[in-house]
């Protein structure tokens, strides 16, 4: 027993050694950089984040919408990737830190050998040349993180769980503002269809009432002509929406996780609510952009990896030990004379690499002057797309109004152009120009009707906003509910 305690004394020196410099971490601390970010947008409005946190999409009171965006939180493909990726760093991060504490393992082996009659020591005649051999192990191993190598690697690690996690945001935040564009885009595009099936409907009567005079010799075949290139020009508007529709319908049944085909519908497009513009964004808003954080996690994992590639210069201190048993009969194997021990202490450390270690270091260092780049430049298209996103919301407001305003008199232009017309004041192509006019306007105030709503999901989008949290909060109850009974 004393020579046992005597063995195990000079290895917890070391030990001891190594706890009182476990403060040692080589490599650079991660310091935020100062970014260049305005106080304030070019467009202003007071109060965002309380409007950002808001689960925006219900805004526009429309239960379809609401029922698409909760089926692709549930089923979209990407959102369940982007899960599974942050999954992966967990047990990246679970395997990194299990580096902090002794590796413990066992071993069992049973074996059959014939020992040599004419070997260095050979077997004496007459003896048995075969012989068993039972062996039981219980080891220990632990690298001691004198020098900050697992500290920075678990550092890394954990910086990309974070940033894995705050990629799975940005995903939700992409879906859904993708899920919510899509359908105002094919709610838009059903209006369009209703407009040229109207129209086309409308000059098809015309048509005939202009064939009918044609007959009756009222007017020429050059004006029942200019009829069916009216009605001809509807027709031909119609195919051409349907495939918009249907390739629209597809897009959204990916974003909803399933097979192409219908997409519920809801409110028209002109029927929706307009979600409210947030009024006042400080700039300091896009700190909580999924992108913004992913960049800077990034970051922060390229920094400690310079600790990593900077410890390879350090030696290394490795404890082991094992206890266990070691006979040649089955019977005696447990017994106090079969134990067997080791305990050892071994330290290491590089001499000449010939740029292996520098190597690895300026790498390292490379790689974090990269992620520096990335995350400026996610702060700059952060600023770029939300004030993108503000004056889009504020501007195609504008036009839209202005394409109501345009929508109304053209109507009024080809009543008056028919009137005078049908009183032979005026020749039809004033009332096929103005006809023409109201089509075309009508279609593209549809277009920029959609296009108002879209600026205002890229707003919301731009934010980040807190919801995405909220909608994390309530997946164990929705899953709970969900569950199969058993």
């Amino acid at each position: 027993m004393a020579a046992l305690n005597k063995a195990l004394r000079r290895p917890l020196l070391l030990i001891a050694l190594a706890a009182a410099l476990g403060g040692c971490t080589v490599g650079p601390d991660y310091v935020r950089p100062a970014g260049e970010v305005p106080a304030a947008w070019r467009v202003d409005y007071p109060q965002a984040a309380e409007f950002a946190n808001l689960r925006w999409w219900q805004q526009f009171h429309d239960p379809a919408l609401d029922e698409l965006i909760e089926t692709a939180l549930r089923q979209n493909y990407d959102i369940r990737i982007a899960a599974a990726r942050v999954d992966q760093y967990l047990g990246q991060l679970a395997t990194t830190r299990s580096q902090f504490f002794p590796q413990f393992g066992y071993g069992l082996d049973a074996s059959r050998n014939r020992g040599s009659e004419v070997g260095v020591s050979p077997i004496p005649a007459g003896v048995d040349p075969w012989y068993n051999l039972y062996q039981g192990t219980v080891s220990a191993a632990w690298q001691i993180d004198l020098f900050g190598r697992v500290r920075r690697q678990s550092e890394a690690a954990q910086a990309r769980v974070y940033a894995s996690e705050q990629g799975r945001r940005g995903t939700l935040l992409t879906v859904v503002s993708g899920v919510a564009s899509s359908y105002l885009t094919l709610r838009s595009l059903d209006r369009k269809l209703e407009i040229s099936r109207s129209t086309a409907a409308n000059q098809k009567e015309s048509l005939r009432i202009f064939r009918l005079r044609f007959a009756g010799g009222v007017v020429s075949q050059v004006e029942v002509s200019q009829v069916e290139s009216q009605y001809q020009q509807a027709m031909q508007a119609i195919p051409l929406i349907e495939q918009q529709i249907a390739a629209q319908e597809n897009l959204l049944s990916v974003l909803l996780g399933r097979p192409p085909g219908p997409i519920l519908r809801g409110r028209g497009i002109e029927d929706l609510a307009v979600p409210p513009t947030p009024p006042g964004l400080p700039s300091s808003l896009i700190e909580r952009r999924p992108d913004v954080l992913q960049a800077e996690q990034n970051l922060v994992a390229a920094n400690a990896d310079i600790g990593v590639a900077r410890s390879l210069y350090f030696p290394t201190i490795s404890l082991t030990g094992m206890l266990g048993s070691l006979s040649a009969a089955a019977g005696n194997f447990l017994t106090g004379p079969a134990s067997i021990a080791a305990l050892a202490a071994n330290i290491g450390g590089p001499v000449f690499t010939f740029g292996n270690i520098e190597g690895q270091v300026r790498s390292a260092e490379a790689g974090e002057r990269e992620a520096l780049a990335g995350y400026q430049l996610a702060i700059l298209n952060a600023l770029r797309d939300t004030n993108d996103a503000l004056t889009g919301a504020q501007k195609t407001a504008e036009s839209y109004a202005a394409q109501k305003a345009r929508v109304a008199a053209l109507r009024e232009y080809a009543r008056l152009s028919r009137l005078k017309f049908e009183n032979g004041a005026a020749s039809y192509v004033d009332v096929l120009y103005a006809e023409n006019e109201l089509f075309a306007a009508e279609l593209t105030a549809m277009g920029t009707a959609a296009d108002r709503l879209i600026q205002v999901v890229n707003i919301y989008r731009a934010l980040g906003g807190g919801w995405v949290d909220a909608i994390d909060a309530d997946k164990p109850a929705a899953e709970a509910k969900n569950a199969p009974r058993s």
